[in-house]
């Protein structure tokens, strides 16, 4: 067993794609030695900022050999009759990379065909390894570049590549850099170093200065951190998301802290946060009750040696930033809300849908009109009118302008700085949930609402402007937004009839002769635009359920349902993921989709006369699922459901339903229609696939 070391060398890497990248690597490296057939045993992933790196352990000697036997033509269409080969046969064999005295004959259900063995002897693993190239160059990133004078793109420019299978050269060429065993240290302490042997890789780049091991580095980067915080008596606020970018950034991290004055603490919590964390990749810390301290942690790039001009450094930086932040704060508060709001209706939402004010005055009609689904009491209603009146005026603000990341945020502060009420403070801050997938949701009614609302609003007025998502193509974030919206209804159990609540905003409009900003030819695209957008949010619920790992069939059955609540969705996926393994799982699903079919093909507008019955199992299965129309809660209603299974089978062993009678027919037809609108309350049974249970 042999020991296989790549090492991909580049400029600086963007932070939030190293971590992709390498686990990229990996995974493309396991599939390269699985489809060469190389036995290995554990591929060790290594990154830094300039590298991505991947030990290969325990690599088999050389590849598996491969054999396999394929079955060609019948004999007969293979021989003439002559006894010669047919042109079949020969086609045959040379598409196998073989020839006609590899051909031998063996009956198959009763008919001779031809076959041939294919064999393929395994390769020395250092001849296989050469096509690691091969791996390196399918790498795929969000953002490539070129460089020199090379078509090639990559992430950035590649710089060396180490190959080694133990201590021996693999050598293969990207553009104009061979691989060999050099490598680079830190690019200001190290220096280049060869590597002797493939399990020498972390140990020789722990000389040159760099951590390869991008798990250990995060650990030391907690443990000094941790340090740091116990010498001084300091909570230091556990950030996951900013220790994987800063852990990314560096090679040989050293942390250190640093200080601000004291009058910067008069800013929000989240304008100081910000300010260190987003703009400063700054670690912030707090007193034992939670309180910001003037101090932050950061982590270098290098060592110990000329901390002080370092420390400086960061604290000038950050202070310039907070001078900014605090000049803002001050300014803003001596305006009010309305001068703010007034400069929204200059400021463009996009060209084709009026001004950001204009979709503020759309939004606020959907809201009111969910709200009434939701059965807003009166309060309600004017907290909520009242937000989705002020609802975007931190957007015209100088703190907002400066660090768009607090949008929502500030509004929440100024609003309270202003008198608005807390409720309609934190609508204002809230309607931008969820900001990303799996994000935190809005935890108010009214900020539920309005992000609903402001959502909806902002996807129909795009759809109705011919400005809709293609392929990977998303550029106004409009899949996110429905998103968002999905989750919102899911996360509370509301089952909003999305489609009638646009259609009546549409109407509206109509009504009111006001298109709220939008221009005729858009505003007269709504109404035809509703339908595309139900089914855009539906295609958020496939996706959703595609995440959950939930099967296609389940998948197919709750989004091909005609169901007015994406919520509904969810509910009866789930309800049928629970009730797979019921004994009488498969023969209620089997019954139940025999009827839609025969109800889909037939559809009737006669209502059931239980005098045209006929026999008993025609009045025992309408007295049967009679019952069910009272029931609730998807899951109670699928049981119900599926305990029909013996009426329905009763049903069509006794009863012809497509009889000459027309009268008998449309009663019976309108008794499994009974059976069918139950069955569509929780789902299209005709798209599930019971055949392998």
């Amino acid at each position: 067993m042999a020991n296989y070391l790549l090492e991909i060398g580049l400029e600086e890497v963007p932070a939030h794609l190293v971590t992709p990248a390498i686990n990229q690597l990996v995974e493309r490296m396991e599939n390269f030695l699985t489809e060469e057939r190389l036995q290995h045993g554990a591929i060790k992933p290594f990154s830094t900022p300039r590298r991505l790196a991947v030990l290969v352990e325990d690599v088999a000697e050389k590849a598996d050999d491969f054999q396999e036997e394929v079955k060609g033509p019948a004999k007969k269409a293979a021989l003439d009759a002559d006894g010669n080969y047919t042109k079949a046969a020969q086609g045959f064999v040379r598409g196998q990379g073989l020839t006609t005295d590899d051909i031998t004959f063996k009956e198959f259900k009763g008919n001779e065909y031809i076959y041939v063995t294919k064999f393929d002897a395994g390769k020395p693993a250092a001849e296989v390894l050469t096509g690691v190239k091969a791996v390196v160059e399918a790498m795929t990133f969000p953002t490539t570049m070129r460089w020199g004078r090379h078509s090639f793109e990559y992430v950035r420019p590649i710089r060396w590549v180490v190959s080694l299978l133990d201590d021996t050269i693999v050598p293969f060429n990207i553009l104009d850099v061979a691989a060999g065993r050099s490598t680079r240290g830190h690019r200001f302490l190290g220096h280049d170093a060869d590597i002797m042997t493939a399990t020498d890789y972390v140990e020789t780049l722990a000389s040159i200065y760099v951590q390869a091991d991008a798990q250990a580095r995060k650990a030391a980067i907690q443990d000094q951190i941790a340090q740091i915080g116990a010498e001084n008596g300091w909570q230091v606020v556990a950030d996951a998301d900013l220790l994987e970018e800063v852990n990314n950034l560096v090679e040989y991290p050293t942390a250190f802290s640093g200080d601000f004055d004291e009058k910067y603490l008069s800013l929000p919590d989240e304008v100081l946060i910000t300010s260190m964390k987003e703009h400063q990749r700054f670690f912030h810390v707090t007193d034992a009750n939670g309180d910001l301290l003037p101090h932050f942690i950061s982590v270098r790039n290098g060592n110990a040696d000329h901390m002080d001009n370092v420390i400086a450094g960061n604290e000038k930086v950050l202070v310039a930033r907070l001078e900014d932040a605090l000049f803002f704060y001050q300014e803003d508060q001596k305006h009010d809300i309305d001068y703010y709001n007034e400069k929204l209706t200059r400021v463009s939402f996009h060209a084709k849908l009026g001004s950001v004010y204009d979709h503020t005055l759309r939004a606020t009609v959907i809201a009111r009109l969910i709200a009434n689904d939701l059965n807003f009491d009166d309060g309600q209603q004017a907290l909520l009118e009242r937000a989705g009146a002020i609802y975007k005026f931190d957007l015209m603000t100088g703190m907002v302008g400066e660090f768009d990341e607090l949008q929502g945020i500030m509004g929440e502060k100024y609003a309270l700085i202003f008198g608005e009420t807390p409720e309609v403070a934190q609508a204002i801050r809230e309607h931008y949930m969820p900001i990303s997938a799996g994000g935190a949701l809005p935890e108010s009614d009214l900020g539920k609402v309005l992000a609903l609302a402001d959502k909806l609003d902002t996807i129909l007025s795009f759809f109705a402007g011919e400005m809709i998502p293609s392929g990977s193509n998303d550029p106004y974030a409009l899949r996110r937004a429905a998103s968002g919206i999905v989750a919102i209804l899911a996360d509370n159990d509301w089952n909003l009839d999305i489609d009638a609540i646009l259609n009546r905003f549409v109407a509206q409009m109509v009504e009111r002769q006001d298109t709220l900003g939008l221009p005729d030819e858009v505003a007269s695209s709504l109404t035809g635009s509703v339908s595309s957008v139900i089914d855009f949010l539906t295609d958020r619920v496939v996706k959703e359920l595609q995440d959950r790992g939930v099967r296609r069939d389940v998948i197919n059955a709750v989004t091909k349902n005609d169901f007015t609540s994406t919520t509904q969705m969810f509910d009866s996926a789930d309800a049928l993921i629970a009730h797979t393994d019921d004994a009488n799982f498969r023969d209620g699903v089997e019954g139940l989709t025999r009827i839609m079919r025969l109800t889909t093909k037939n559809p009737t507008d006669a209502s059931v006369d239980p005098a045209l019955f006929e026999n008993d199992a025609e009045a025992n299965l309408y007295e049967a699922v009679h019952p069910v129309a009272d029931i609730s809660g998807t899951d109670a209603v699928l049981a119900a459901l599926l305990g029909l299974a013996p009426q329905i089978d009763a049903y069509f062993d006794e009863t012809m339903v497509m009889v000459d009678d027309d009268a008998v027919k449309q009663n019976r037809l309108a008794t499994l229609q009974a059976v069918s609108q139950q069955a569509k309350r929780v789902a299209n049974f005709m798209e599930l696939d019971v055949k392998s249970k």
